[in-house]
C-alpha cells in the first residue's frame, strides 16, 4: 500500500509511511494495521494530509552593508556566503533575517519567508540588492524589473578569449532534463536575455559587464556556459579546472539604476567587487 500511495499522491515512501504510522490512511473506510498491506481491485483508499505548520522567518543579529535606506527601501552590499532568504538548511543566517532584525517592518508580498525581497543573488554573488519596506515599493521596485526599465549590472570574470567586443544571449531558461538541481538552455523555458560586453582581455580569461534584461535563477552563469565561457570559479556550470586558477564564484552585482519607487527620482547605486575579487584579478596577465 505504500508503495502504491507514494506512486499515485508523488509523496516520498517514507512520507506515506510516517503518515499511517498517524493513523491518516483510511482503507476501506478502516485505519490499516501496516505500510505493506496488498492491495486489490476495487479497494478504496482515502488519504488525509494534515494542514502545514506556517513557518516564519525569525531575527538575528549581523552585520549587514547597507548602501542607501530611507522609509520605503534600502539597498544592500550582500557578501559571499550569504543566502538572500530562508529555505531548506538555511532558516536562520539569511539576509532575510539579519533584516528582521534591524528593521521591524518589511513588505509582506514577498511572502513570510520572503519579506522585501524583490529580487535575489545567487549564494555566492556578491554586490547590491534592493529591499522594499512597504508593500507599496515592492510593488513598483517589482514592476520596474518585470519592463526592465531597472538596470542590472555585473561584472564576471569568465574562461577563455572573445572575438567580438559585445554581444547578447537570447535563450530559453528551465531546468535541467538530466539534473533538476541546475539549470539549462532548454527549448521550451522561460525567455531569457543576458547582454555582454567585454572590458578587459587576459591571457586565459575575459572580464565581462553584463546587463540583466530577464531575472531567471542561475541567468548570467547558464548563459556563460551556453557560450563556452563558464563564470569562473564557478562549482556547477564552470570547468574543473578555472583557467583563472583557484577562486571563488567571480560573479559581482557592480551597479544598479532604478527609479524612487514613490518620488520616481533616478537613483544609481555602485559597489566595488569585494577583496578576493580583486586579488583573482590582479593575478592575471593582460593579453
Amino acid at each position: 500500500m505504500d508503495a502504491f500511495l507514494s506512486t499515485l499522491s508523488g509523496l516520498t515512501r517514507s512520507k506515506v509511511q510516517h503518515l499511517l504510522e498517524q493513523n491518516l490512511v483510511f482503507l476501506n473506510g478502516a485505519v490499516p494495521a501496516k505500510a505493506g498491506v496488498r492491495l486489490r481491485a476495487g479497494d478504496r483508499l482515502r488519504l488525509c494530509l494534515p494542514e502545514p505548520e506556517p513557518v516564519q522567518a525569525t531575527a538575528t543579529e549581523m552585520e549587514l552593508d547597507v548602501v542607501y535606506e530611507d522609509a520605503q527601501m534600502l539597498v544592500v552590499n550582500k557578501p559571499r556566503g550569504l543566502v538572500v532568504h530562508p529555505a531548506a538548511g538555511h532558516w536562520e543566517d539569511t539576509l532575510v533575517n539579519g533584516l528582521l532584525f534591524r528593521q521591524e517592518s518589511l513588505s509582506g508580498l514577498g511572502g513570510e519567508l520572503r519579506p522585501g525581497i524583490v529580487h535575489r543573488l545567487d549564494k555566492d554573488t556578491t554586490g547590491l540588492l534592493v529591499v522594499a519596506k512597504t508593500d507599496q515599493a515592492h510593488q513598483a521596485l517589482a514592476a520596474q524589473i518585470a519592463e526592465h526599465s531597472a538596470r542590472r549590472e555585473y561584472l564576471a570574470l569568465v574562461e577563455g578569449g572573445f572575438s567580438c567586443e559585445e554581444g547578447a544571449v537570447d535563450q530559453p531558461i528551465g531546468r535541467d532534463p538530466r539534473d533538476r538541481k541546475k539549470m539549462a538552455v532548454v527549448p521550451g523555458g522561460r525567455q531569457a536575455k543576458t547582454h555582454y560586453r567585454v572590458e578587459q582581455r587576459f591571457d586565459r580569461c575575459s572580464l565581462l559587464r553584463l546587463v540583466l534584461e530577464t531575472g531567471r535563477t542561475h541567468q548570467i552563469r547558464v548563459h556563460m556556459r551556453y557560450l563556452g565561457h563558464p563564470v569562473c570559479g564557478d562549482p556547477i556550470y564552470g570547468f574543473a579546472k578555472s583557467g583563472a586558477g583557484p577562486c571563488p564564484l567571480m560573479l559581482h552585482a557592480q551597479r544598479l539604476r532604478l527609479r524612487h519607487p514613490v518620488t520616481g527620482e533616478a537613483l544609481c547605486f555602485e559597489t566595488p567587487p569585494p577583496q578576493d575579487f580583486l586579488r583573482v584579478l590582479e593575478r592575471q596577465r593582460p593579453r
